[in-house]
This record gives C-alpha cells, sequence and structure tokens, in this order.
C-alpha cells in the first residue's frame, strides 16, 4: 500500500518517517520528496507498506496527528497516472 503524508516540517527526514510508521507494521520505504534544484523538503512524501491491514491502521492512527511539531496528513496515495501527480 502506497501512502501520501503531507504537511511535514521541512526538517522532517525519511528515517523519521519510516519510524513513525514502523511502530503499526513493516515499512519497504519511506521517502521525503525533495526539490531537485535546492535538494530541501516539499512537505511531502510517500510510505509504502506492503501489508494493506497494516497501512490502513497507520493511516487511522497518524492521519491529523503530530510529527516534529507540525499536524500531518495521511490518506492512501492515488495510482500513478490519476489526476496528473501522487497527491492525494
Amino acid at each position: 500500500m502506497n501512502i501520501f503524508v503531507a504537511r511535514l516540517n521541512f526538517k522532517t527526514r525519511s528515517e523519521d518517517l519510516e519510524q513513525a510508521f514502523a511502530q503499526f507494521g513493516q515499512v519497504a520505504s519511506a521517502k521525503i520528496v525533495k526539490d531537485r534544484e535546492t535538494g530541501r523538503s516539499k512537505g511531502f512524501g510517500f510510505v509504502e507498506m506492503p501489508n494493506d491491514d497494516e497501512g490502513n491502521r497507520a493511516i487511522a492512527a497518524l492521519n491529523e496527528t503530530e510529527l516534529d511539531g507540525r499536524t500531518i496528513v495521511v490518506k492512501p496515495a492515488n495510482p500513478k497516472g490519476q489526476g496528473g501527480d501522487d497527491r492525494g
């Protein structure tokens, strides 16, 4: 299951995102999207969890909670090719 995470603190690292989701199950990958030119976080990212039940639990538990001082938005990512981007 691919999960979209928005409103991230610009200082949040991929490792921080992985730790937050790992308490709900196995995390295959966690990636903060960064600007190509500056390398600065764009404030959103994606987490891949192989088990949909664990992913859904993580979404329910983490949506609208605080991570690194910011209230984050967590929801299933749109499949690529729908709506022009991966953001929900």
